[in-house]
């Protein structure tokens, strides 16, 4: 995993250079690129405010007046002070209704609980908190940053994504039957929507996490909105299969497309480096999914049903492809070969399910992790594989999308990569391909029609829209938060990413619809 650690350090450096953040999405803030001050912009002019003397240059005490104005500008400044008495409190409804909008608040031992939160991320260690919501406190909640780029491109004080383990202290302690809460940023969509939107389909296909909205207050300051997505726990498992029994994984968001499933020999050790465990780390657990992952690759099509029949729920499968490709989730599988979940029962039979899909509903962003690797790359004797030199930077191939943003994407984009077998080995299966067209079109058929999802997304911004506007910690501007759902924006990313239009969800929608039911008509 040296290529993510060389990743996650590259991310940070720019972070700390570019304390607005950086990369794609709009309304980066003072000091990020493309905001005031930041990369791809004009030079400052300080020295006419600050050269009281005249001299055309900065003494110290002028430079440090200046440096004092540039701190106040390039962080955020705090949101409105709340209280418990300030809003509204909820009884018996459900945790992830739509219609409701908790207000979480945290108040933390010490005030500097965001840089002990950086200081621990990516670490087993959780910083303790109290809660109270609803008008009941719960002691000692475990709290810790998460997220890849969701925290790397996230500047100082601004919004970052928040894991709360709400029984942390207390076993037994349960927020509305629930242990765990993931509480995102929304980086990248402006909106707030696509992950809420994504979820309300999916769920019609899949299992997968219910989504609404929170209000975070912290130490008194209100941090504003934050998506809550459903933690993949036993929780979870429990409200989709008769039993929560049996091993999961968690196939963290890679750059390098290496957790497809791909069959990489028959050391465990192999696919450690690349499949998270989160269940007890059991050889039979392993020796499943390596089973699971030689019968995807060397089984010949004709016997591929046979033989996946009594270890995968293949329908589900292929349910999981059609989702990601007919709402172009541009961070998962089809693409990347990470960021998506799997469940073995105690039936002994694999199911994968969807996670992460805030980069869903728009133009593609990638085509792929730049292409399959180069032969042996990750695998054993390759680089980063076991027996090999250490991993360097993968080859950088395809393009990311640039302006004019379209709806087009191939519905096979991603068929011919053999690291990615769910979609190679499939649908060369005639009966699976049609099935997976079938459900593509069934998608566009009934989901992507605004007039559909138009009222959940009117309601969303009844909800929530007012503390948006006054949202000082948000990663995007007001204005793409009021526009992007029926209007096109424009990013204010720096470089290749900056100035170009964003397509609205209403337009990616249609034009998504359009293209998929034409291209499902004449696919064979």
């Amino acid at each position: 995993m040296q290529f993510l650690a060389l990743l996650a350090l590259t991310a940070s450096i720019l972070s700390a250079q570019f304390p607005g953040g950086f990369g794609r999405g709009p309304g980066r803030g003072p000091g990020g690129p493309g905001g005031p001050g930041g990369p791809g912009m004009s030079e400052r002019k300080l020295l006419k405010d600050f050269d009281k003397d005249g001299d055309g240059k900065l003494n110290a005490a002028e430079r440090k007046a200046a440096r004092e104005s540039l701190n106040r500008r390039t962080r955020p400044q705090p949101g409105p002070s709340l209280t418990p008495a300030q809003v509204k409190q909820y009884t018996n409804e459900p945790l992830y209704d739509r219609n409701t909008l908790r207000t979480l608040f945290l108040t933390f031992e010490n005030k500097d609980w965001e840089q002990e939160l950086a200081d621990f991320y990516n670490s087993d260690v959780e910083v303790p908190a109290n809660l109270t919501v609803d008008g009941k406190q719960y002691t000692g909640v475990g709290i810790h940053f998460r997220g890849m780029s969701s925290f790397m491109m996230v500047g100082e004080g601004q919004k970052r994504s928040l894991n709360l383990s709400i029984d942390y202290t207390d076993s037994k302690a349960r927020l509305g039957g629930y242990k765990t809460l993931n509480l995102l940023n929304s980086n990248g969509d402006p909106t707030l929507l696509r992950t809420l939107l994504y979820s309300e389909i999916g769920r019609h296909y899949l299992p997968i996490a219910k989504v609404n909205y929170m209000r975070v207050v912290i130490n008194g300051e209100s941090w504003g909105i934050y998506v809550n997505v459903q933690q993949f726990n036993t929780d979870f498992l429990a409200e989709w299969f008769p039993s929560s029994k049996g091993p999961r994984w968690k196939t963290p968001g890679s750059p390098m497309g290496r957790a497809g499933l791909d069959y990489i020999g028959d050391d465990p050790a192999a696919y450690k480096r690349i499949y998270e465990i989160k269940t007890k780390d059991d050889p039979k657990s392993w020796a499943a999914l390596i089973h699971l992952c030689k019968t995807l690759k060397q089984t010949p099509p004709d016997q591929l049903e046979a033989a996946l029949k009594p270890i995968l729920d293949i329908d589900g499968a292929l349910k999981f492809l059609a989702l990601e490709k007919a709402l172009i989730n541009s961070d998962g599988y089809w693409t990347r070969a990470s960021d998506y979940n799997i469940f073995l029962d105690e039936k002994g039979q694999f199911h994968i399910i969807p996670h992460d899909f805030n980069e869903a509903l728009a133009p593609a962003e990638m085509m792929g992790p730049m292409g399959p690797p180069p032969p042996g790359f990750a695998g054993p004797g390759g680089p980063g594989g076991p027996g090999g030199p250490p991993m360097g930077p993968p080859p950088m191939q395809g393009p990311r999308n640039r302006a004019p943003e379209d709806a087009n994407l191939d519905l096979f984009a991603g068929e011919k990569d053999p690291a990615k077998p769910l979609l190679n080995k499939l649908l060369a299966v005639p009966a699976f391909r049609q099935k997976y067209l079938a459900y593509i079109r069934d998608i566009a058929q009934n989901w992507l029609v605004w007039s559909k999802l138009e009222p959940i997304v009117k309601d969303a911004q009844a909800l929530i829209t007012e503390d948006v506007k006054t949202d000082t910690r948000k990663l995007g501007s007001t204005e793409a938060f009021l526009k992007g759902a029926t209007e096109e924006t424009t990013s204010q990313g720096f470089g290749p990413f900056g100035g170009r239009p964003h397509m609205s969800l209403k337009d990616f929608v249609e034009k998504r619809r359009a293209f998929i039911l034409k291209q499902t008509e004449t696919h064979p």
